[in-house]
């Protein structure tokens, strides 16, 4: 190996130390004011340099301020503050060229405003670059080195470009970072705020997916005219959707009128539905309005819509089909404009497929279907509904139940709830008339929702105590069909009369009693 080349080597060993240190420094902070600092201090701890200065252009006030510096006073670091184009560092800046001063004593453009010149008996040298962004020249970088006669600057500039280019890399990762980051909250705040504008009932609790699914549903059919079929299970709260639906209608400041067509025998089910004229039945004294007619305008929601006769089906039909229907007695066919919501608990489809419901009328009701999942589909709304129904009660009953123990929260999210929101109610409604001290504890809950633990009705068998227990009535049984006959017994367990025998003596079961 050549001198020369081992003096290279050696020069670039303390450069490559010096790069790396720096690009450490960088990656330590995203903000760009936390590194500034340290490079300049990096930077003199790697090289000769008396003084260094690292400046940034001020958008605001179109200043370019020292940053950060070494050898300098803060005194002086105020000074530092240069327009474009002013002395050799605004010069850098407005040009974007590096600038190299071999003596700045003779260097006339040198502006010296932090006094560097006056403070040393030393002759320095200067070299400036500028910290490119792309196009945009963002601040410079500049050091002072003592003169050397025979030292033209070169390497020295090529290092600071090299440091230059490193913090411009930094700061456009930081800015980009910035942008991504302000970016994805943008994105957030646009999120909530389509979130927060999302149709929600007001009368329905619930944030679960399936709920949102269900909201999303009610909220495009509102303002629409179209009957809607709910399905779910009892106690999921159709009646609630059903009302959700109406007062967001364009029919809201109409009639809302309910009839549970379980409730009524199809007799007098069709008298409520659609009136009937005086003397049309015994009782009949006198005209009578059906829902139909009442809820003229508004909206007829039909709970239960499963449980009607078919008869009562076609003539149902027909008021879906011609909005015209005659009172029960009655000649004079009743006009009206009536939105109709209904709700089951049935599958309608299997007794369609049955011909126990009509396949006409069912296709004209699930024009638009809506299907309320259980409340086991929806665990997550169960502590909010609990504590709902909670803040309802202690309003109905004067009390003040403030929590829910730990316990009980594990039972009601263990349990399976096929009463569904309505079954959460009354469970709810009940351990707060039992509770003594404001919490809801798990033995204030039914029966039903107890596990083994809270009960204190574990098992605390052993594995050996479950399999003698389990062969001792294996035993027992078999004795009873062979009516106490050892052979056959033991043949029937498939095991030898002798071991039979020892069982039967182990156990103290007494093969006499057995016999007939």
């Amino acid at each position: 190996m050549s001198k020369q080349s081992r003096t290279k080597i050696k020069k670039e060993v303390p450069e490559l130390n010096l790069l790396f240190e720096i690009s450490s420094i960088l990656e330590s902070s995203m903000d760009i004011r936390d590194v500034v600092e340290p490079v300049v201090q990096a930077i003199s701890e790697h090289t000769i340099m008396r003084h260094g200065t690292l400046t940034l252009h001020d958008r605001t006030t179109g200043e370019i301020n020292i940053m950060a510096a070494h050898g300098l006073s803060s005194d002086q670091r105020q000074k530092g503050s240069y327009k474009p184009g002013q002395g050799i560092t605004g010069k850098v800046f407005q040009t974007g060229k590096a600038v190299s001063i071999i003596k700045i004593s003779q260097e006339k453009t040198f502006l010296n405003l932090t006094g560097v010149k006056a403070n040393q008996n030393e002759e320095l040298s200067f070299v400036c670059v500028p910290i490119k962004l792309g196009t945009d020249t963002i601040g410079t970088l500049s050091v002072y080195l003592p003169f050397d006669i025979d030292h033209n600057l070169n390497e020295e500039s090529r290092l600071l470009r090299v440091i230059a280019s490193m913090m411009a890399q930094a700061v456009k990762m930081r800015q980009t970072a910035m942008e991504d980051r302000q970016r994805l909250l943008d994105e957030n705040e646009r999120l909530q705020s389509q979130l927060k504008d999302r149709f929600r009932p007001d009368n329905i609790i619930g944030n679960s997916q399936a709920m949102q699914d269900c909201y999303d549903l009610i909220g495009q059919v509102s303002q629409s005219n179209a009957t809607v079929l709910i399905m779910g299970e009892s106690g999921t709260g159709k009646e609630l959707v059903s009302q959700a639906i109406h007062f967001n209608s364009l029919r809201s400041n109409k009639p809302f009128i309910k009839v549970n067509c379980a409730a009524l025998p199809n007799s007098m089910l069709e008298s409520e539905l659609f009136g009937h004229e005086k003397g049309a039945f015994t009782g009949a004294i006198a005209t009578r309005k059906g829902r139909f007619e009442l809820a003229n305008g508004g909206t007829l929601f039909l709970d239960e819509i499963g449980e009607i006769s078919q008869d009562l089906q076609v003539k149902l039909l027909r008021v879906l089909q011609e909005k015209e229907f005659e009172r029960v007695g009655g000649m004079h066919t009743v006009k009206v404009d009536v939105r109709i919501i209904t709700a089951t608990n049935r599958a309608l489809e299997k007794h369609v497929a049955e011909g126990t419901f009509r396949d006409d009328l069912f296709y004209r009701l699930n024009v638009f279907p809506i299907h309320l999942p259980p409340l086991r589909e929806r665990r997550t709304d169960i502590l909010q509904l609990a504590n709902h129904f909670i803040e309802k009660f202690n309003k109905e009953n004067l009390k003040d139940v403030r929590r829910i123990s730990t316990p009980a929260i594990d039972m009601m999210m263990a349990y399976h709830w096929p009463g569904n929101v309505r079954e959460l109610e009354n469970c709810i409604e009940r351990a707060m008339l039992l509770t003594s001290d404001d919490v809801i504890h798990g033995h204030h809950l039914p029966a039903t929702l107890q596990t083994a633990e809270a009960s204190d009705t574990a098992d605390k068998s052993t594995l050996d105590m479950t399999m003698a227990n389990v062969e001792r009535e294996l035993i027992i049984e078999a004795l009873k069909r062979t009516r106490g006959n050892m052979a056959k017994a033991a043949d029937s367990l498939g095991i030898t009369e002798r071991i039979m025998g020892l069982r039967v003596k182990k156990y103290a079961i007494s093969y006499k009693r057995y016999r007939v």
